[in-house]
């Protein structure tokens, strides 16, 4: 098997339904939390449940970077800022974290001192997701550690930086893939609008186990393997 595919997630209202879907599996021991891998075709899939925010999410990124992975898929539920509603699934094409910053030193919102800062996603993942998802809006991910509920937060992130949608993990992930060269995408589902009701409506889905992502990962991942 040439190509090895990690897949992270961060919640269990989010892994739980994948780990309904794919069947045969073999337990991996992952930091105590819950991980699987599964054959499909002829790619390995290792999933993590890496638990909620972006140290959880870079750790579990340099872990599967350890264990040979060339590919890392990320999704779950995201809130959304500009141009989608509730229940909409989002390509996320480039990843910010938004709570970064030394603006009080001079640089700008965001950005890291020598480093790049705004990370792009695979444009080959993009294109097959793209496939999978014809009407899916693309944009800008940010990331954070904190779940935006707030009307002028969610405004503030539509207008400094153009965000489509807000997570906690995924800017992390793409922040190591970048570093070590592994390819990454992510898919989300817009819970709720990120606005000072976010919290009632994220609750009303969260673990409902109805998260269209986890279709569109395995899609994805069978069009990885048509095409080896």
């Amino acid at each position: 098997m040439s190509m090895q595919i990690g897949i992270i997630v961060a919640d269990d209202g989010e892994f739980n339904p994948l780990v309904e879907k794919i069947g045969k599996r073999e337990a991996v021991d992952y930091f105590g939390r819950d991980g699987y891998s599964f054959v499909a075709g002829d790619i390995k899939a290792l999933v993590l449940h890496c638990g909620i925010g972006k140290v959880n999410a870079a750790a579990a990124a340099m872990y599967l970077y350890s264990k040979g992975c060339n590919v890392i898929l990320n999704y779950g539920y995201s809130g959304g800022i500009s141009g989608v509603k509730k229940g909409d699934v989002v390509i996320s094409d480039r990843f910010l974290e938004h709570d970064f910053d030394l603006t009080c030193l001079g640089y700008r919102p965001c950005e890291k001192p020598a480093q790049e800062y705004i990370y792009n996603a695979d444009e080959e993942l993009m294109a097959l997701l793209g496939e999978i998802y014809p009407t899916a809006k693309k944009g800008l991910a940010v990331s954070g550690d904190c779940f935006i509920s707030n009307d002028d937060l969610r405004n503030k992130m539509k207008n400094q930086f153009g965000a489509v949608s807000c997570d906690m993990e995924t800017a992390a992930i793409a922040s190591v893939c970048y570093q070590t060269g592994m390819r990454f995408a992510s898919i989300r589902q817009i819970s709720d609008d990120a606005g000072n009701d976010a919290k009632d409506s994220y609750a009303s889905v969260a673990y409902s186990g109805d998260i269209e992502p986890v279709d569109g990962l395995l899609a994805l991942i069978q069009k990885l393997s048509e095409r080896k």
